[in-house]
């Protein structure tokens, strides 16, 4: 005779620790910190290092180093971005400056930035000339 099943129990709200209802990365070994909300900076378990709290209401964004591929989190509106790595400048680029495109050849999509007249497909080598009529000025590259 099968037994029956219990129902699941009712999940209880994650509360984190010490009221901290706020994260950031730490500016020495690249952890994520949580703080307690009124935080001026936070101290790293791990390397020690004192890493600044924004300022209440800063919008924070994010982007993958191009040098060594760490996150980094930065405030949102920043033109560039040092990384505390390898000390790569990335560029910071908002949503308003990048725009997308289909391949012409393979369909995938795209991202490029504004203002740039081509973009060429990682997956086929295809470029696709951005802001002409279909078919214009298109050609596969090697």
């Amino acid at each position: 005779m099968p037994v029956p099943l219990a129902p699941h129990p009712t999940p209880v709200p994650f509360t984190p620790p010490n009221g901290a209802q706020s994260q950031l990365i730490c500016s020495g070994c690249r952890n994520l910190l949580m703080y307690s909300a009124g935080a001026t900076s936070v101290c790293c378990a791990v390397c020690s290092t004192m890493t600044a709290v924004p300022a209440p209401g800063t919008e924070m964004a994010q982007l993958v180093c191009g040098g060594c591929h760490t996150l980094l989190m930065y405030i949102r509106g920043a033109t560039s971005v040092q990384c505390s790595c390898c000390h790569t400048v990335n560029l910071a680029m908002e949503a308003n400056q990048v725009a997308h495109v289909n391949c012409g050849n393979c369909r995938i999509l795209l991202m490029y930035q504004y203002g740039a007249r081509s973009v060429k497909c990682a997956v086929c080598n295809f470029v696709t000339s951005v802001g002409a009529p279909p078919g214009a000025d298109q050609k596969p590259s090697n």
